[in-house]
């Protein structure tokens, strides 16, 4: 029967070897951080305008909605005959 021992890892010698081993620990603990990240902005996104952009908008005078849309007309592309 075989007897299994843990023991823990030697520390390295080197100065190359301390280097990848703290390059290696950087990226896993990176790694981690993002993988299990609970923020997710793409949730958050608006898509439009909202409420508050149509309450500024009927807040204008007549005057001004008039004057707007007769821009927004201009920049309509004439139909082609």
């Amino acid at each position: 029967m075989a007897t299994i021992i843990s023991a823990p890892l030697p520390r390295p010698t080197t100065k190359g070897e301390a280097t990848l081993f703290a390059e290696f620990r950087a990226f896993w603990r990176a790694f981690v951080a993002k993988a299990f990240n609970p923020y997710r902005p793409e949730l958050h996104y608006m898509r439009g305008p909202g409420p508050a952009c149509r309450a500024k908008q009927m807040a204008l005078s007549p005057a001004v909605r008039s004057m707007l849309a007769d821009i927004r007309s201009a920049k309509k592309p004439s139909p082609r005959v």
